[in-house]
């Protein structure tokens, strides 16, 4: 393959690429031995659903199904109904508990694991803790009840409501003591959501920290892990370290997952990553090198992977969903790029441009003739041309 593409650049420069030939990337069914690992999905929606900022989702369901397929034929588990699927900023109760439903009953039927997030998002005007454990209560019983694990996510109506770490000790050992399976506890940063500074009762991460442990400490049994999303390397070394035996930390660090799910001779990251849903093929080649004991080409398989996922969650970081659904689009998994609340104008489009740019040097498109096509499509649409 020697077909060049025209990509624009900032300061509207342009620079002329090589397609590059597509890797043909084992598929890997199985889940892996060494590590537990969940992609956390984005949702596609329907390009003829009224998805406006504000407005109910519309959610073209065969594509998202689909795409859950595609990371179980990798070997992962799928997160959902996350905030990679746009939970606080366009997917509302509704469409999370179709999501939810239909996703979890197509993993039961495939086989394959499946966590989902239960939250508070339901409620906008919640006015005491109490009312917060309720509604967590809600979506937890919903969640249980379509078979699927529980992660319990972070709360912005608990961040804006509770006035010292002893309301979130309160509120979570509530939640704890009546699921009927160990969960996973995000620990969602606010480079990802802002309302979510403080959590834990200090917005000193030292001292948040230790109010989370001591919650996992006294309820380690009905903790499988947490999912931390700081990224700081450093602070995830340091607390997985610290956490009681048998409880994973599943690593939400989309900017430095290679070294900490690779470890060292003492503590690993397991992964619960949003980036896997854009480089799911070559994580996949790579955890299969790690079951292997071939840690060489882990390392450099996941190196291919981290320029593409450092851009994609480049700041600000809470739009990096529509660099994920972006790439399915380039991709092929999804009809359109569109996405709910209209967030498919959330990039640039020099930010989207060398997003493709990064991917064609991953050798993650597939069919590069269908990316191209489609990019160039979508940049005439902008009004950019050369």
């Amino acid at each position: 393959m020697s077909r060049r593409l025209s990509i624009p650049d900032a300061a509207g420069a342009w620079r002329t690429i090589r397609l590059a030939e597509p890797r043909a990337w084992p598929e890997h069914p199985r889940p892996y031995r060494s590590r537990v690992a969940f992609a956390a999905a984005h949702v596609a929606a329907d390009p003829f659903g009224e998805n406006v900022p504000g407005a109910p989702a519309v959610v073209d369901w065969n594509a998202t199904l689909a795409f859950r397929r595609h990371l179980f034929r990798y070997g992962f588990g799928v997160a959902e109904a996350m905030d990679t699927a746009q939970r606080n900023m366009g997917l509302d109760w509704s469409a999370v508990q179709e999501l939810v439903r239909r996703s979890a009953a197509q993993a039961q039927e495939l086989g394959a694991r499946i966590a989902s997030g239960a939250g508070t998002d339901h409620k906008d005007q919640l006015s005491s803790v109490g009312e917060v454990i309720d509604a967590y209560l809600e979506q937890i019983d919903f969640v249980q009840s379509t078979g699927s694990q529980v992660i319990l996510m972070a709360s912005r109506q608990l961040a804006r409501l509770a006035a010292t770490a002893d309301d979130y000790l309160r509120v979570y050992e509530v939640l704890l003591g009546q699921v009927t399976a160990p969960v996973i506890l995000h620990w969602l940063g606010e480079a990802f959501d802002p309302q979510l500074r403080g959590y834990w009762g200090s917005s000193e991460v030292p001292v948040a920290t230790k109010t989370f442990l001591e919650l996992i400490g006294a309820h380690a049994s009905m903790v499988d892990g947490v999912k931390v999303s700081l990224l700081s390397a450093e602070h995830e070394v340091a607390l997985r370290a610290l956490l009681p035996d048998g409880v994973r930390l599943y690593t939400g660090d989309d900017f430095n997952y290679p070294e900490l799910i690779g470890g060292d001779s003492t503590h690993h990251s397991d992964a619960l990553l949003g980036a896997f849903a854009a480089v799911a093929p070559a994580a996949s080649a790579a955890l299969a090198a790690l079951d292997a004991g071939d840690r060489p080409r882990y390392d450099r398989e996941m190196a291919g992977t981290l320029a593409l996922s450092r851009h994609i969650f480049a700041a600000p970081t809470y739009y990096y969903k529509t660099g994920i659904a972006f790439m399915a689009w380039l991709c092929g998994r999804q009809p359109g790029f569109t996405m709910v609340g209209g967030l498919q104008s959330a990039r640039s489009v020099v930010h989207l441009s060398r997003l493709f740019t990064l991917a064609n040097e991953a050798r993650l498109l597939p069919d590069p003739d269908l990316a191209a096509h489609r990019l160039s499509l979508w940049l005439a649409a902008a009004g950019v041309r050369r």
